[in-house]
């Protein structure tokens, strides 16, 4: 064997080294019940149940370049059943968490803001 055919053979065992420690690294695609996602208009009040049965699902990414986590929130709005995106880092998320370990399930909430600048205030 020359040193051509070791050089080839080498760079296929890196190229395959690689592709092992990538699939180590992956997560399995996690399913999702497939729902419309919840839409909220800007400065308008959008009256939601939310699902407090079960865990929420855990989505994690990117976006912006930045590691993002997002929880799947199981709602009901105008008697549809719907997946919202929240990312976890919005304080609505963690007032949501404490209004349904007291039971609350019904919520008015107002959205200000559009993308990253997205803000979610609960409205009594």
């Amino acid at each position: 064997m020359n040193n051509n055919e070791q050089t080839e053979i080498k760079e296929v065992e890196e190229k395959k080294d690689w592709i092992s420690d990538e699939l180590g690294t992956v997560q399995d695609h996690t399913e999702y019940d497939e729902l419309p996602s919840m839409k909220f208009v800007e400065k308008k009040i959008t009256e939601i149940t939310i699902d407090f049965s079960v865990p929420f699902d855990k989505w994690e990414g990117e976006q912006n370049d930045k590691p993002i986590i997002k929880k799947i929130i199981k709602v009901t709005h105008e008697n549809e059943l719907k997946n919202w995106w929240l990312n976890v880092k919005n304080p609505i998320y963690k007032e949501l968490l404490t209004a349904g370990k007291e039971g609350k399930t019904s919520f008015k909430i107002l959205q200000t803001g559009t993308q990253g600048n997205t803000r979610y205030s609960i409205v009594e």
